[in-house]
């Protein structure tokens, strides 16, 4: 072998191993991603810049790959800046890939690109091809839709509505711009990153249907930032639960979740949003963005119940970090992330209620799943209906499906159980549900109620609340179906969980809230029995309080997790085959109790009760032994 030759496999071993000390010490069950901004890619041009402010993000945060954005509000970057800040980073061992923001100005009310017309349809192609060209990988950031409403578009719309027409000429583009991208670069992945407003995805052109299959991967926005302070109907739980649900549209191909540090209001809620994500199992968390990473962790940013030893430790997180002036977002994250990259490695694949939302359904229950999920019960959202699941959980958005009365009929008589809530019931009660499942209906007529009843709470039991909650009425044939509980208002009962025999298997309706908030109102021994009615084929349910999240495994393991401002108590309801929980933060064993369940007209079951305390916004893990 030459001399030359080997030298030159000597420093292709010394550079390997190199990158892999470099790389050592990275997070056991995912990979971590930063997002840049055109705005500070821009700045790269500056290596003096762009060295002082890695080294604030490495001293508090482990990087494996860093998105560079080529394009944001009609900025482009150079190939030389693109192509020197990539050396950057893999000299560190970091993956370089790009990412693109379809958006013209985000400051005006995040203007898009019109798609019908000519000229910008050649803009967003050469935006494609800067970035195939530099990067073997691209991210579309989730400005990838259209509120156009120019004259050409209504034109071209035509007859059709806008959702269809904004679907149609979106999966055209996409299209194109997959083209575009490959015929640059053949190796290059692609990957569409969808937001957390997916409810409202047709109508702004986004096609679940269609893309996922079109493109490489799939991106999922875990950002839900401040539940109680936003106009999007975010709720804590759908970190979660909109990561399992695109991991259903696209198996395999949903590469990660992506979380920013928007209206967080305190870091808790910001480190809430990571754990979610990752306990969902996403292989990649994507981190939005380096400016916000940088931004200093202030006083602000300490929530009112801190100093209890909740899971994110504010105090512990704002020491000062050697080598640095201000301790910044990059060690919320950071520390967040090893937190529960101890657990993820006992955790198995994520189940829950299986339940099934259309492609492109529009509901008047927006979101309905992640309040659910916030009062306890797992949610497995499906784009196709679940005929194998033992229980099916259907809210309003099922009924954009032409066959889902007949979908509930065979599902039930094939023994398995089905649960409906009142807004779907009012869809489908005149589209054959009355004449052939059961003469139930949702009327128009609503109730302000507090106080609830029936046999599941026990004899004599009344459960009342603090304030009324409005709800709407349903109507039933004496005798042929059964008021489960009941709220009462002034000596009249409405129905909240109503019970429906049909063949071998059973069929609930609940009774939803006007404002689906008021779920988190309801007394804990009412939120008990919805949860036991829903989790058949589960081996886990909670008794608790609402604002209390159970994220169970397919090995028995399980999460709660608290979105309280407060301590609570919660019983983890087993059945009696599982003797022992191990809970895997503290290493304590905890020893269940056998009781006997079921009371007054209810079926009696043996379970196994294990009580535990659960810190404000706060996760246990659980493993069964």
């Amino acid at each position: 072998m030459h001399a030359l030759t080997r030298r030159g496999l000597s420093l292709l071993v010394l550079c390997s191993l190199c990158v892999a000390v470099l790389r050592a010490g990275h997070y056991q069950n995912f990979r971590t991603a930063v997002y840049v901004r055109a705005y500070e890619v821009q700045k790269m041009k500056d290596p003096e810049w762009l060295k002082a402010n890695w080294d604030v993000i490495e001293r508090q945060l482990k990087v494996d790959k860093i998105y560079l954005e080529t394009h944001r509000d009609l900025i482009v970057i150079d190939d030389a800046t693109l192509q020197a800040a990539k050396r950057f980073f893999e000299q560190k061992g970091i993956q370089p890939a790009a990412g693109i923001a379809y958006v013209r100005n985000e400051r005006n009310l995040f203007e898009t690109f019109c798609y019908t017309k000519p000229d910008h349809r050649a803009k967003v192609k050469e935006i494609i091809e800067v970035s195939a060209r530099n990067f073997d990988e691209v991210i579309l950031d989730d400005f990838f839709f259209t509120s156009c409403k120019c004259e050409e578009c209504i034109r071209a719309k035509g007859d059709r509505t806008w959702a269809e027409y904004r679907m149609a000429l979106l999966t055209e583009v996409s299209r194109e711009l997959i083209a575009a991208a490959r015929a640059v670069n053949p190796q290059v992945k692609l990957t569409i990153k969808y937001p957390n407003w997916y409810e409202h995805f047709h109508g702004m052109g986004y096609n679940l249907e269609a893309q996922p299959r079109m493109f490489d991967k799939i991106y999922t926005g875990t950002e839900t930032r401040d539940s109680r302070y936003n106009h999007q109907h975010l709720q804590p739980y759908q970190s979660f639960q909109q990561v399992r649900y695109f991991e259903n549209i696209k198996p395999g191909g949903n590469l990660g979740g992506w979380v920013d540090t928007g209206n967080r209001i305190v870091a808790d809620r910001y480190a809430e949003q990571l754990w979610l994500t990752m306990f969902a199992k996403a292989p990649e968390i994507m981190l939005f963005a380096l400016h916000e990473l940088l931004e200093p962790l202030t006083k602000e940013d300490r929530a009112p119940w801190q100093g209890q030893g909740t899971s994110f430790d504010y105090d512990t997180i704002a020491q000062p970090v050697p080598g640095l002036k201000e301790t910044t977002m990059a060690r919320a994250a950071g520390v967040s992330l090893e937190q529960v990259d101890r657990y993820l490695g006992k955790l198995g694949r994520p189940v829950g209620i299986a339940s099934y939302r259309p492609y492109h359904s529009s509901t008047q229950e927006d979101f309905l799943h992640n309040y659910l999920g916030g009062i306890g019960l797992p949610i497995d959202l499906h784009p196709e209906f679940p005929s194998d699941a033992p229980l099916v959980l259907l809210t309003e958005g099922a009924a954009a499906d032409p066959q889902i009365v007949t979908k509930i009929k065979t599902h039930l008589l094939s023994g398995k159980d089905v649960v409906i809530t009142s807004g779907l019931l009012r869809e489908i009660q005149d589209q054959g549900f009355r004449r052939d499942i059961a003469d139930v209906r949702c009327t128009e007529h609503k109730a302000l109620t507090r106080e609830f009843w029936g046999w599941p709470l026990g004899r004599g039991v009344r459960a009342v609340m603090d304030r009324d909650i409005l709800i709407p009425e349903l109507r039933y044939n004496t005798n042929d179906s059964w008021e489960l509980v009941a709220s009462m208002t002034n000596g009249l009962g409405y129905p909240l969980a109503h019970y429906v025999p049909y063949a071998n298997a059973k069929l609930y309706v609940l009774t939803m809230p006007e404002n689906f908030g008021d779920l988190y109102e309801l007394p804990a021994p009412v939120l008990n029995f919805i949860r036991q009615t829903a989790s058949k084929g589960l081996f886990a349910r909670l008794e608790a309080p609402a604002r209390i999240a159970l994220l169970p495994y397919d090995n028995r393991a399980l999460v709660v997790e608290s979105f309280r401002d407060e301590p609570a108590e919660v019983r983890i309801v087993t059945g009696p085959e599982i003797k022992q929980l191990k809970n895997e933060i503290t290493g304590e064993l905890v020893v269940g109790t056998l009781e006997k369940g079921g009371g007054f007209r209810m079926p009696a079951e043996e379970r196994m009760i294990f009580t535990t305390r659960v810190k404000p916004h706060s996760f246990v893990v659980f493993t069964s032994q």
